[in-house]
């Protein structure tokens, strides 16, 4: 068996990648002459010629054409091996992302219950802030809705969210015990920048393919409601936002007939620590709906 050095392996990819051992070296911040021998060393362990200096400069010869791929997935595994120890080896912190109206208290209790030693962190996000938040690494897990672009993510749904309709307290539509899209075939909805979310949301195009009213550019939850209640549009919303208090002067009214929104548990796709793995159960066990 060949024990190869990952210093050496990394010393070939340098060089590989320049094709020249002066920019190399300069790179791995060592001397010329100390590369040579390095990649000789490395020859040797392999058993064959991986490099070869001509007068127009330095080549990969058919061994080292073979094996510059390997090299680096041998480096990259290197790094991804050590990343995950690193996790696992700091199980002591945890941030958990959350959206508007939903509650993520007994899954953080729960898991502070299950990891005493645990630091377990909360913090609020906005409507377009969980995948960004995630990836930033501002936060480890984030319990949100639908729409949300999965890659680079876990995503995992917890349960559905019937949709209602947010309107003025005056609007025609208030009181009604329930109401379908015909209803609103002429009402206009804030738009969002976010493409997804905006189509998502104000379900456009409606069945038959007919385009949903526009109606005022927003970019905050707090504009589209301050428009709704100003009698300038309606919006079809989860049905916890407006439990969630939002204001005095809106209310909600079932809306049949349309898909059930879903609520999420994110992480990052390659994020392996104990505790993310741990609040992934607790917010499957105890926020089902």
């Amino acid at each position: 068996m060949t024990d190869l050095h990952l210093r050496l392996v990394r010393y070939f990819v340098a060089v590989a990648s320049h094709l020249h051992f002066g920019r190399a070296a300069a790179e791995l911040h060592i001397a010329q002459p100390s590369l040579s021998r390095q990649i000789g060393q490395l020859e040797a362990q392999v058993g064959a010629r991986l490099l070869d200096r001509t007068r127009q400069g330095t080549r990969l010869t058919e061994a080292g054409e073979a094996f510059l791929p390997h090299a680096r997935d041998l480096l990259r595994l290197s790094e991804q091996a050590a990343a995950t120890a690193r996790a696992a080896a700091r199980p002591t912190r945890i941030t958990v992302g959350y959206t508007t109206g939903l509650i993520i208290t007994p899954a953080v209790q729960h898991l502070r219950r299950k990891h005493p030693d645990a630091d377990v962190r909360t913090l609020h996000l906005e409507w377009n802030e969980p995948r960004e938040a995630l990836l930033d690494r501002r936060v480890d897990a984030a319990v949100t809705r639908l729409p949300l672009r999965s890659d680079d993510l876990y995503v995992t749904v917890l349960h559905d969210e019937p949709k209602m309709l947010l309107v003025p307290v005056g609007h025609r539509l208030a009181g009604k015990e329930s109401v379908t899209l015909d209803d609103i075939e002429g009402e206009p909805i804030p738009r969002f920048p976010d493409r997804e979310y905006d189509a998502y949301w104000r379900i456009d195009p409606r069945p038959g393919g007919r385009p949903a009213p526009d109606g005022p550019a927003v970019e905050s939850i707090e504009d589209k409601l301050e428009h709704i209640a100003a009698g300038q549009a309606v919006a079809i919303v989860p049905a916890t936002l407006h439990a969630a208090g939002v204001r005095p002067d809106l209310t909600t009214i079932p809306l049949h007939g349309v898909e059930a929104g879903h609520v999420v548990v994110a992480t990052r796709s390659a994020d392996r620590g104990r505790l993310v793995a741990a609040f992934r159960a607790s917010a499957r066990e105890c926020l089902r709906g």
